[in-house]
């Protein structure tokens, strides 16, 4: 990982900067909202929350950059993802190169979470700092953190408060000076700690949302991270993030609405067999949207304990997988619609709902747009929750598996159609070739395949036996919380979004007395496999890294939101169509896979690459593409050479008289922060070619079998659930730790484990327990033992980690 203080760019600032921004702020023209409440208008100049407005419509409606220019876009300024006001302090702060810090835009400044999640303040125009929010305490483990996507503003009269959340803490910040707001809370932040029975503590991506005088606040849900109950594992019991408004003055706790319905609560029935009492998981992962003249609050949820198995929650399992609409001011239920019942996929509704008005059959609607991982959009009027168009309770297939009790329907819009493929079957396998069709069919024959909800079954353990169901889309969506755009000009929803299978075979639990009978993943107790065996098994859905089913494999979809019907779709990329088996057939675009995030302007539909440090085994690797379509057509105008994917959500405003585009990339080998472009007659130099390799020797042995041995076990307490078989983390054993390591030195390596690592406590591993997993990872990738220990952080900063030949 590169180490952000070398970033090049103007940011690179010697310590910590403040400045009075009236004269930023005058010279910037418009932008920031004059009183609380006063939700933002699209196109005033700047970029009042993470999706643009309250609204979310991630929507500019400024010109200056448009279809006859945007061919001399240039970068004129970067910053990375840490300034070094923090690193020049803290060595081993360590910024994933998953970035999340998507900026806001007010009166000529900047905020943004930066790679660590404390708030910085650069100017719109130049990108240098005005100020950075300070750790609470001057140590590591106040330092150490993660981005998350965005923080919000609030002003009123004179007053203006930045609002972020970072690990457990909720923050008020004068958006002035970047000092804690001292009568909010306790020294300006309050703990939104659950004090769960596993004692997990609270963590949320989204950042806050401010709707007139409340924080409204989601998470993540689940339990500890890496402990086993969530999407998979065997675990049913999790705490579910509840809903909570806290007042923007004292940051006092004004309501609570339960995700999980308590007792005496409607809702509570729809969990049999008792499931109320322990079953959770659900949670708003995406952002929330609002519609402040209401006072209305909509809020999308996710799956419960577990996606893929519910035999112990039968019913239709309240509120998950639901679109839940609440008064503001008081948390009360205004109405709710249920996307999936009894969720058996990990069809979340992940991404923040659209509000916008459009016009059907001459009347006009104040609609809100809830998309989720099936692909649909399900449309409402955002006053009644009443759907615009019906939407059909449909049988669905029933499940095999013994215990399980599945709702008989599910959902199903009548319009608009979804915005990306469904369900499994033979006509979905690649035919480029015959050979390629053959291979692939080979493959699927493994497995169970049917139509959309068909849902998960038992692993065979004969090796001519079904491996599980084969489900498209897979349990990273369709759609995520990357995928909207809305156009209030035409009423045009874009939709981005991924075709990406996945496979569900679950495995009977061992444990007699756990109510969740089967589950996925590897079983409590046994070893996680090798690269090797992993290499060797026969669960992949590719070909040699070529998926066996058709693509695009990531694409655009306009969808008329007044007519209820698809007016285009265009792929997003080249795809993998220069793959060896393919390179000579000379095929269209296939689309690549990942989760950029669109931008609208008023000519212009922007969008880039994802990528491949973005959760959801897609995006890729190096440089990406950055490029503008036409808003009608989806006809790419113009493109441009990214020295790594997106990370984050594109911004676009207005400062000194220019219109600039600030997006926040990363990637392995080059690091993470953000890119500013404007029209310019030339630009600067973004990219940072790494020097290359050394000889420096095979690694010295500089660790022992012993602590080797500790490192194991700290790392199956602590890091395998996540960094294991079938996990969302990257395997830490073969060529995906090769690929990250290699050439780096040791320090680097023990810097993102104690800085960042793990995700809901980064910071929070001692020195001595981080040189043992050092330890464990040298030897689990075949460096030599030696008789010595790793006892200092410094000696590694001359060790390189060399492949052993």
């Amino acid at each position: 990982m590169i180490n952000v203080r070398k970033w090049i760019g103007v940011a690179a600032v010697a310590g910590f900067v403040t400045v009075t921004l009236g004269a930023q702020r005058k010279a910037a023209g418009a932008g920031g909202s004059g009183t609380a409440g006063t939700q933002q208008k699209a196109g005033t100049g700047g970029w009042h929350t993470y999706g643009g407005d309250k609204a979310f419509t991630r929507y500019s409606s400024l010109d200056q950059i448009n279809r006859d220019n945007v061919k001399n876009l240039q970068f004129v300024w970067s910053r990375g993802a840490v300034d070094p006001l923090l690193t020049n302090k803290f060595p081993d702060v360590s910024a994933p190169d998953y970035f999340r810090g998507t900026p806001i835009m007010i009166d000529g400044v900047l905020y943004a979470p930066d790679g660590v999640g404390l708030v910085e303040a650069f100017d719109a125009v130049s990108g240098q700092t005005k100020w950075v929010q300070q750790p609470v305490e001057p140590t590591l483990k106040e330092a150490a953190g993660q981005s998350t996507r965005g923080v919000a503003y609030w002003r009123k009269n004179a007053e203006e408060r930045i609002v972020s959340v970072r690990g457990e803490y909720l923050y008020a910040i004068d958006a002035k000076t970047g000092l804690p707001c001292r009568d909010f809370g306790e020294n300006g932040r309050i703990s939104l700690n659950r004090h769960t029975k596993d004692d997990a503590l609270y963590f949320g991506w989204p950042g806050p949302f401010i709707v007139n005088d409340v924080i409204v606040i989601g998470g993540n849900g689940g339990g500890k991270a890496g402990s086993g109950y969530g999407d998979d594992g065997y675990d049913p019991k999790s705490q579910p993030e509840d809903i909570r408004g806290f007042d923007i003055h004292s940051g006092k706790l004004l309501w609570t609405f339960h995700i999980l319905p308590h007792k005496g609560e409607p809702g509570y029935d729809t969990w049999g067999k008792g499931s109320a009492e322990y079953v959770g998981n659900m949670a708003a992962w995406a952002s929330l949207t609002a519609d402040e003249k209401l006072g209305y609050v909509y809020i999308p949820l996710t799956a419960p304990t577990a996606s893929h198995y519910g035999g112990h929650r039968p019913g239709t399992n309240l509120y998950s997988d639901t679109l839940v609409c609440l008064d503001s001011k008081t948390g009360k239920l205004v109405w709710h619609y249920q996307l999936i019942h009894h969720d058996l996929w990990e069809y979340d509704a992940a991404t923040p709902p659209i509000l916008g008005d459009i016009t059907v059959d001459g009347k006009k609607i104040r609609a809100v747009m809830s998309a989720n991982k099936t692909g649909f959009v399900y449309v409402f009027d955002r006053v009644t929750g009443k759907p615009v168009w019906p939407i059909e309770e449909r049988p669905v297939p029933k499940s095999t598996v013994p215990g399980e009790e599945p709702w008989p329907t599910q959902p199903f819009p009548t319009r608009p159609p979804a915005f990306d493929r469904q369900g499994f079957s033979e006509a979905d396998l690649i035919d480029y070739t015959p050979e390629l069709h053959q291979k692939a069919l080979e493959i699927a024959s493994r497995y169970i395949m049917g139509p959309l909800f068909t849902p998960p079954s038992i692993k065979s353990t004969d090796p001519d036996g079904k491996r599980g169901t084969l489900v498209l889309p897979g349990g990273w969506g369709a759609g995520n919380w990357n995928t909207s755009a809305f156009d209030p000009e035409t009423g045009i929803y874009y939709a981005v979004s991924m075709t990406q299978a996945g496979s569900y075979g679950l495995t009977r639990n061992p444990d007699p007395d756990n109510p969740m009978l089967y589950g996925t993943g590897r079983l409590p107790g046994t070893p996680r496999p090798s690269p090797q065996q992993r290499e060797a098994g026969n669960d992949t859905l590719s070909i040699d890294g070529l998926p066996i089913y058709k693509g695009p494999y990531g694409r655009i979809t306009a969808i008329d939101m007044n007519k209820g019907s698809i007016a285009w779709m265009a792929p997003n990329g080249d795809g993998p169509r220069n793959h060896p088996l393919i390179k000579d057939l000379n095929l269209p675009p296939l689309g690549t896979p990942g989760r950029p995030v669109p931008l609208l302007t008023k000519t212009l539909l922007f969008l880039g690459e994802a990528s491949d440090a973005v959760m959801g085994h897609a995006g890729i690797p190096g440089s990406a593409k950055f490029r503008a379509y036409d808003k009608a057509t989806g006809q790419v105008l113009w493109e441009k050479e990214l020295p790594v994917g997106t990370t984050g959500g594109p911004v676009t405003y207005m400062a000194n008289g220019k219109q600039y585009i600030v997006l926040p990339v990363g990637g392995k080998g080059y690091g993470s922060g953000w890119l500013a472009m404007a029209v310019a007659p030339e630009g600067i130099d973004v990219t940072r070619a790494a020097p290359p390799p050394t000889d420096s020797g095979p690694t010295p042995p500089i660790y022992s079998e012993l602590q080797a041995k500790r490192g194991a076990t700290v790392f199956e307490e602590k890091c395998a659930t996540c960094h294991g078989e079938n996990t969302w983390g990257p395997n830490l054993q073969g060529n995906t730790f090769w690929t990250s390591w290699e050439h780096k030195s040791a320090r680097s390596l023990y810097s993102t484990i104690i800085g960042a690592m793990p995700p809901d406590r980064p910071g929070s591993l001692s020195e001595n327990t981080v040189y043992d997993l050092v330890a464990y990872l040298f030897q689990a990738n075949s460096l030599p033992a030696g008789s010595k220990e790793i006892d200092s952080a410094n000696e590694l900063n001359s060790i390189k980690v060399v492949r052993p030949k």
